[in-house]
């Protein structure tokens, strides 16, 4: 589905990727984890090809992205789905007029088959009541549902999640978790998510990749992840008091 091969990033001299190898699979729900710096975001953005790789390969599907440009680069774009970590949405708009805007810069679909659309995502977040509001009169948590609902409106193949947490209070940020999860399970779409939240990467992922220097140093699933031996991985679960039996007192409801 998305495959980096050899990737290097580099801002003017600096080097952010270095060498860097990654492969998502479809339908997986995969989780960017490690310190600020490490190149989670910048990842994320060449997926999209908001940034181009200074060397090696992007694929979307066997696409190398860093070669397309113009409508060929519109129509992968397509397939995506992003949650910013702000939410960005549109202060002047309604939470209703926020979700509706990617349909409606799309100009194939119907007023009608809009309107069913947006509801629909609106209902499945829980914010149909909070339709006709503006993004000021909502909380932070209810913010990042409208995000969400956006950016699965369009019924993409790939979502990616920019901390999706970030910001909220732990409760709220559990609730978040919980949708993303919900929506991979329902729509079978493949989830890329950055986070320092390792609660949320440990219980909404498939696979988790530990970021640092600008390349992959480990990618496992969640409970291989917890039992590593590496220095690094182990101080970055230490530094969030993560303890290798996590699972053990974890809620069971919460787990994928």
């Amino acid at each position: 589905m998305i495959r980096f091969n050899n990737v290097i990033k580099k801002f003017g001299e600096k080097p952010v990727l270095r060498g860097f190898n990654l492969h998502v699979h479809p339908g997986e729900t995969i989780s960017l984890v490690g310190t600020s710096g490490a190149g989670k975001s910048v990842t994320l953005k060449h997926m999209v090809r908001l940034l181009r790789a200074t060397e090696g390969e992007v694929l979307i599907d066997g696409v190398n992205i860093n070669q397309i440009d113009g409508k060929a680069l519109e129509e992968v774009r397509k397939r995506f789905g992003y949650l910013f970590q702000s939410a960005a949405l549109l202060q002047w708009l309604t939470v209703f007029e926020n979700v509706a805007l990617p349909l409606r810069e799309n100009r194939k679909f119907p007023e009608r088959e809009i309107n069913e659309r947006v509801e629909r995502v609106l209902e499945k977040v829980g914010l149909l009541e909070a339709a006709e509001k503006l993004p000021a009169d909502i909380s932070g948590g209810m913010q990042k549902r409208a995000g969400l609902a956006r950016a699965v409106v369009t019924e993409p193949d790939i979502l990616l999640y920019d901390e999706p947490t970030s910001g909220l209070d732990p409760v709220t940020s559990r609730t978040i978790d919980e949708l993303i999860a919900t929506l991979q399970k329902d729509l079978g779409v493949t989830s890329v998510v950055v986070t320092h939240d390792m609660i949320s990467a440990l219980t909404i992922s498939d696979r988790i990749a530990m970021l640092h220097q600008g390349t992959v140093l480990e990618v496992t699933p969640p409970r291989e992840f917890l039992q590593s031996k590496n220095e690094v991985v182990r101080g970055f679960l230490d530094s969030q008091c993560i303890n290798p039996n996590f699972f053990d007192d974890f809620p069971e409801r919460m787990l994928k």
